[in-house]
């Protein structure tokens, strides 16, 4: 049998049975890599896309497998190792970064657009992927992909990048595309503004007018009624013309409050993906994407020393400002010493979120008193879940926070191998992208431990 032909077939009928955009985001990567003995294996291009397909589509690809092979197959998702051309690689592994041209800085500016916010210098991980693949679908077919897209999270998480790089590739392709970007803030001020000045029907034409409408913390608008009510029609108008809204937010719809039920089923109606905070590897790569569009040489093991300390990915860009200039002045290059000077440095001023030292012993303490276990029950050989959940946390926090290595994380917890630690901190990264009450519960951990080590 030809898998190769039977897999595309198989895309075929399933690019039938769902949308365009859940098609192209989920499926349109994957591969048969194997049929026998009624196992079919199918490779996917991320963990993530493995666990949302297995998750959600797999009583569908079996159906379709079952009904063309004739067997009682059984399903098996794997993740496709892949070679990167350098024009594939993307933000994680570019070496450089293009400049855009002057006139495209002018057309995005007027716009009030950042030039600097594209998809090629947006760093992709597991916290981010699902919102990073939403947004390049819908610059790709705006209008007919999700609309609205609603991304939220918390600050500094890059929200707004991904909201200006549908933006710029959109203008890039056509700068003749009316692109209207504003705030929720500034949207309910110029609401007033325009009653006050008798000039509604000018704003009204503005923004109803708009091929892509980006409003940034939409939440603002709840609770206002003029705000709400004019943004309702204002929603209606642009997906009436066909054009494309795109919201941020710090909550999903369901969750702010004072919004007004019809606008609630016009957000819902849409796609609504979550950023959570960036993790260790996420972090390490934008101190690298950063570094290189700020001309600043950053040694590995230097960028790793940042990413381990700073969590604020705004941050991190203004401590490579700093450090360049610290560089410069002294006549040395980045070095981890001059890393580790500038970060006590913000400690004694007590600023920067990141900068707390925190030793592996408070981390054991605080995820024990967290989940209500001793430290020797974390560090002892029991693995049921009660226990492996928090020492996979612990592992985590380790790894992220205090950007131990896999093997130093092993030793702390009895001797524990490194591919044990690997699994460990690979499960929570994946379930705190859907995960409420887990991700709380890391944040609560973090929060009572840099708590902790401000007061020692």
């Amino acid at each position: 049998m030809d898998i190769e032909k039977l897999w595309k077939t198989i895309l075929a009928e399933i690019e039938l049975s769902v949308s365009k955009p859940t098609f192209h985001t989920h499926f349109a990567q994957t591969k048969l890599v194997n049929l026998k003995d009624g196992v079919a294996t199918i490779g996917c291009t991320s963990p993530l896309m493995r666990t949302l397909i297995e998750t959600k589509y797999y009583s569908l690809v079996k159906s379709l497998l079952d009904a063309h092979t004739k067997l009682n197959t059984s399903l098996v998702f794997v993740v496709l190792p892949k070679q990167l051309t350098e024009k594939e690689a993307g933000p994680l592994f570019a070496q450089a970064l293009s400049s855009p041209s002057t006139d495209f800085i002018a057309l995005a500016k007027n716009l009030r657009i950042n030039p600097s916010y594209t998809f090629e210098n947006f760093a992709v991980s597991t916290t981010n992927q699902l919102a990073y693949a939403a947004a390049t679908a819908v610059a790709k077919t705006p209008g007919d992909a999700y609309n609205p897209l609603i991304i939220y999270g918390g600050v500094g998480v890059g929200k707004t990048h991904l909201m200006h790089a549908v933006a710029n590739r959109l203008i890039n392709k056509k700068p003749g595309t009316r692109v209207v970007c504003s705030m929720g803030e500034e949207f309910l001020n110029e609401i007033i503004a325009a009653i006050q000045t008798k000039s509604t029907q000018a704003f009204k034409r503005r923004y109803r007018s708009a091929q892509l409408l980006l409003i940034d913390d939409v939440q603002f608008i709840a609770g206002k009624v003029t705000a709400q009510e004019e943004f309702f029609h204002t929603f209606n108008a642009v997906v009436r013309e066909g054009g494309q809204l795109i919201l941020t937010s710090d909550r999903p719809p369901g969750e702010i409050a004072r919004l007004e039920d019809r606008l609630r089923s016009r957000f819902e109606g849409g796609l609504a993906v979550d950023i959570s905070p960036p993790d260790f590897e996420l972090r390490a790569a934008i101190v690298n994407i950063k570094a290189v569009s700020l001309g600043v040489v950053v040694p590995a093991d230097v960028g790793q020393l940042i990413a381990a300390n700073i969590t604020d990915t705004r941050a991190i860009e203004g401590f490579l400002r700093r450090l360049a200039t610290e560089a410069a002045t002294r006549g040395t290059p980045p070095s981890i010493e001059l890393v580790s000077s500038l970060l006590r440095i913000k400690d004694e001023g007590g600023a920067g979120e990141g900068s707390h030292r925190v030793s592996p012993q408070e981390l054991l303490e605080a995820v024990a008193n967290h989940f209500g276990i001793k430290q020797t029950t974390l560090k002892g050989p029991k693995r049921d879940r009660p226990i492996a959940r928090p020492r996979q946390v612990f592992m985590y926090l380790a790894r992220v926070e205090l950007g131990l290595t896999h093997d130093d994380i092993g030793g702390l917890l009895g001797g524990r191998d490194h591919t044990t630690v690997m699994h460990g901190v690979s499960t929570i990264t994946q379930e705190l992208s859907t995960n409420v009450a887990l991700r709380q519960g890391v944040e609560g951990i973090k929060n009572n431990l840099f708590h902790l080590s401000t007061k020692s």
